[in-house]
């Protein structure tokens, strides 16, 4: 048996909930590690004096969920000088309406840590 509450996700205006698992916040929870590796990787060359030359590009995070909605949130760790500064996009839709908008990658570790510790 599948297990589903519902997740709520604080945007840069608004919010939004819906239906998730806990298994799939745990998969974007790793998804969202090995992005802050990159993202630390890249504001470590960033940082004056520390004698690198141009970082080389790192994949960006491409997350998607099926269930009663589609999830897609994605975050290319190039464009951005901190992990702080970081926003993901996203996109959650289903038949009959479409959401794409912009949260802060903190805010979204924030909700995803505060859904899993009430879903345990």
């Amino acid at each position: 048996m599948i297990i589903m509450s519902r997740i709520t996700l604080n945007l840069v205006e608004g919010s939004v909930v819906f239906s998730f698992t806990p298994e799939a916040a745990r998969k974007l929870q790793a998804a969202i590690a090995v992005l802050m590796e990159s993202l630390k990787a890249t504001a470590a060359k960033a940082t004056p004096g520390s004698g690198a030359g141009k970082p080389s590009p790192k994949q960006p995070m491409e997350y998607q969920y099926t269930g009663d909605v589609f999830l897609e949130i994605f975050c290319n760790p190039n464009i951005w000088v901190s992990p702080f500064a970081a926003k993901v996009l996203i996109t959650l839709r289903d038949d009959r309406i479409r959401l794409t908008t912009e949260a802060e990658l903190s805010r979204l570790i924030e909700d995803l840590n505060q859904y899993l510790e009430q879903a345990d």
